[in-house]
């Protein structure tokens, strides 16, 4: 409490883990206090009628600290054929190593003036964005809407069903 305000930043105890919803009620009002106040304005990081190439350029220079990004020809090929689908007009994500804001990732903290390596671009068209991957990242699949560990019990002698 006494660090954020050192920084003018208020704070509000909240400890509902142990007393529920009684424990959370302080930052509650805080939140609606904060809600029905003036509204800040807001900056994009990029114009939305950006390509999708230079949204995600815009996103490794102002963010991440980046001098620009690079993909080989099946990249760009990739991001052009998402636009010509239609897609273009969807805000980026990207996906890259949580040690760096670079692809490498002895690079720590925020390095300036590297060069961002884009390997691959996919739609998430349900989520409404495109998720850039950049450097060596490993993404992770999609629940399907019945995951198969709802189907896993034990059985009254002790048995384990439903690993088929």
């Amino acid at each position: 409490m006494e660090a954020c305000a050192a920084l003018g930043v208020k704070a509000v105890r909240a400890d509902h883990w142990a007393r529920g919803g009684e424990g959370a009620v302080d930052l509650a009002g805080e939140v609606l206090a904060l809600a029905r106040g003036p509204r800040p304005s807001l900056a994009f990081t990029y114009p939305a009628e950006l390509g999708l190439w230079e949204k995600v350029r815009a996103v490794a220079r102002r963010i991440y600290g980046a001098a620009d990004i690079k993909g080989d020809a099946k990249v760009l090929k990739a991001f052009a054929d998402l636009e010509a689908a239609g897609f273009g007009n969807l805000p980026v994500c990207l996906a890259k190593t949580q040690y760096s804001f670079s692809t490498d990732p002895q690079l720590r903290g925020r390095p300036e003036g590297f060069t961002l390596a884009v390997r691959d671009v996919r739609v998430s068209a349900g989520a409404g964005f495109v998720v850039v991957l950049t450097g060596d990242i490993m993404t992770m699949p999609g629940l399907p809407k019945v995951p198969a560990a709802e189907l896993i019990d034990i059985d009254e002698d002790g048995n384990i069903t439903g690993l088929s």
